[in-house]
Formats: C-alpha cells, structure tokens, sequence
C-alpha cells in the first residue's frame, strides 16, 4: 500500500497573508532575460514600492536562464517572511522596519486592514 506524502504545514505568517496580485511580464528574450514582475496590490513592504515596483535579485544581477517564474515566486513568498531593508524600494517601511521594528509591524497591518500610513491609504487586499 502507498500513500501520498503528508505536505509540511506552511508557517503562519504565509497562512495570514491576504490575497496579493502579481503580474508577471514574460519578454521575448526569456529565459534569458527575467521576467517584469509588478505588485497590483497596494502595500507597505520594504521591497516593494507604493508603485507596485518589485526589489528582488533574483529580478535583477541573480538571474540566470535556468530559472522559471517558479523560482520566482518562491523569491516573492520569501519577501514576506524576510523582508531585506538593507536594498529597499520603500525607503519609509525600510527605515521604520530598522529603527522601530514595533511600528514596522504595527504599519503593516494598519495597512492590510485598509487604513493609513504616513498619509498614504492602503485599500485592503482582497477588495
């Protein structure tokens, strides 16, 4: 008798994210050129701008031709568990996640709630 592998529960800060939009442009030279990978949804990220612009190496001098937009995703969801503040986009979450990891915290999910930070109003994920 066989059975399926029991799958590794996923950590909890994965299961509390909201839905969060990607859009993935593919150009005529991929694999060799990365793919142009866009944020829909408004959020308060060190790594990704209130724009929707995405901060990954793997976007940029970390991408080579083997890779697929797979790896890619795994490059986003590992954005979410360790935000990088040292090559941010959002100066303004990177600094605050630096100097007052409490109200890093506290932005974030003032913002995912639909409410506002430093004047700028994040519609809540998901809407």
């Amino acid at each position: 008798m066989s059975s399926l592998p029991t799958p590794l529960p996923l950590p909890r800060v994965l299961t509390a994210l909201p839905l969060l939009r990607f859009t993935f442009a593919v150009p005529p030279m991929y694999p060799h050129t990365p793919p142009k990978v866009h944020c829909e949804t408004k959020i308060y990220h060190p790594n990704i701008d209130l724009e929707g612009n995405v901060c990954l190496n793997l976007l940029r001098d970390d991408w080579k031709p083997i890779l697929s937009c797979s790896n890619l995703i795994d490059g986003l969801l590992f954005l979410f568990l360790e935000p990088n503040p040292d090559d941010p986009l959002n100066k303004s979450a990177a600094e605050m996640m630096k100097s007052n990891e409490p109200n890093f915290q506290r932005n974030v999910r003032q913002s995912m709630a639909g409410g506002y930070v430093d004047g700028t109003r994040f519609p809540q994920p998901g809407r």
